[in-house]
């Protein structure tokens, strides 16, 4: 027999790890459509512009702080000659992960269960 304990346990810890790849997968998104944006911003497109996005994505895997993001597209912004507030940034950042979460969303409801 087993024990409702350990099953309800084990049953949270497994919801836990599903948040957590989800919210890493929307995170990660929300990334990369950041990225894209910014290189609209500044002219980049195509194959540099996918680039850049990626490099934003890795950034923030490396620096865990909050406003590294922010701090960083804000820099690379005015490096070009644009200048933006903080407020107007984490703004269009709230959007792109709205945006994000329900592209990952999307592309759950499409997959096939298993």
């Amino acid at each position: 027999m087993s024990d409702p304990f350990q099953e309800r346990e084990k049953a949270f810890e497994a919801k836990y790890e599903h948040d957590e790849a989800l919210r890493f997968r929307i995170i990660t998104r929300r990334n990369k459509l950041l990225g894209l944006w910014v290189a609209g911003e500044v002219g980049i497109t195509g194959a540099d512009a996918d680039a850049y996005a990626q490099d934003l994505i890795e950034y923030d895997l490396t620096h865990a702080g909050k406003t590294d993001i922010v701090d960083k597209v804000r820099a690379d912004l005015a490096a070009r000659g644009i200048e933006m507030s903080t407020h107007r940034l984490e703004l269009r950042i709230a959007k792109l992960l709205h945006e994000a979460e329900a592209q990952v969303n999307a592309e759950l409801v499409g997959k096939p269960s298993h």
